[in-house]
């Protein structure tokens, strides 16, 4: 559970982290279901990397999913769970996910 400020510095904790998932996948249909797997959970902000934002069973739901999908000895996912102080800086027409009244402290 993350303590999260707004805009006017009131905390709230909340049972979400934000979650950052990046990847390289070589084979085209692998990576079509990963996109495919990934905006089930979250949004893409950029052509290999979505944000979500997951409570534990969620994101843990996610990691077993990834791990099926994925051969390690040729494609790469990295997952980041943004807990704590995290500060996040957007330019450009995507700007913050679904909670972007909310900054990490």
């Amino acid at each position: 559970m993350g303590i999260f400020f707004d805009e006017n510095g009131t905390s709230s904790r909340r049972k979400e982290a934000l979650v950052l998932i990046i990847y390289d996948i070589t084979d085209n249909s692998k990576r079509v279901k990963m996109a495919k797997l990934l905006s089930r959970f979250g949004v893409r902000v950029q052509k290999s990397a979505f944000e979500a934002w997951l409570n534990q069973r969620q994101y843990e739901g996610l990691l077993e999913k990834i791990a099926k999908l994925v051969d390690e000895e040729v494609d790469y996912v990295r997952t980041y769970r943004l807990t704590g102080y995290s500060e996040i800086k957007t330019w450009g027409k995507i700007g913050l996910t679904a909670e972007e009244d909310f900054l990490i402290f």
